[in-house]
């Protein structure tokens, strides 16, 4: 339980610590938040919780994969702020593309022949 909860604090400081970032510095913020902290932080996670090497390669790999199509909410998401849209349609719009963007990649992927 204290091992969960050192988790989650760790995991919760850094997102509360790039949102405050973000208030005085966006370059700092989103220098922060580009770095694949999400990742590291999950991957250390399964790794300390026993998961075992390939299991590990695996879910780095599949990460790999899939960083393309989250690329769409970022660059929607200012689009549609921009244009004077609502920011809870804009937030709910670029998520929407993004799962369509999901999809249609992972679609392509399997035409490919790759599966994760």
């Amino acid at each position: 339980m204290i091992y969960f909860m050192i988790k989650t604090f760790l995991t919760v400081a850094l997102i509360i610590a790039i949102s405050e970032i973000a208030k005085r510095s966006s370059f700092m913020a989103g220098l922060l938040a580009s770095i694949p902290l999400t990742s590291l932080l999950a991957l250390m996670w399964f790794q300390i919780e026993g998961g075992d090497v390939e299991r590990t390669a695996a879910l780095s790999t599949s990460i790999f994969w899939l960083i393309p199509p989250s690329l769409i909410f970022l660059g929607v998401l200012p689009v549609l702020l921009r244009a004077n849209v609502t920011p809870a349609i804009a937030f709910i719009a670029a998520i929407a593309l993004t799962g369509a963007g999901y999809w249609i990649y992972l679609q392509a992927l399997g035409v490919l022949g790759i599966r994760l």
